[in-house]
């Protein structure tokens, strides 16, 4: 059974989440809606909003899986410098 997050936690991972989608909304709106004087959404505007959103998940993940082999890199570094100051 997986452990609970603290509540501070839950509440700071939550806050985190909220900056990450308002800073994503605000920069594709800003991006893609060119006129906020018609209720009704261009195909044009819906078109770049969805590129502007795959753009984002894709760089998250890229940084991601970047940030995970760096993490691998690091671990083996002070395995390996480990490793040697324990020998005779």
């Amino acid at each position: 059974m997986a452990a609970q997050m603290p509540e501070s936690d839950q509440i700071k991972q939550f806050k985190e989440f909220l900056g990450t989608y308002n800073k994503l909304t605000e920069t594709c709106f800003i991006g893609c809606v060119k006129d906020v004087t018609t209720r009704e959404v261009k195909p044009e505007e819906t078109t770049c909003s969805k590129h502007c959103l795959q753009k984002y998940f894709k760089m998250t993940q890229r940084i991601f899986m970047r940030f995970q082999a760096y993490q691998v890199q690091q671990n083996e570094a002070l395995e390996a410098k480990a490793g040697l100051l324990s020998q005779p």
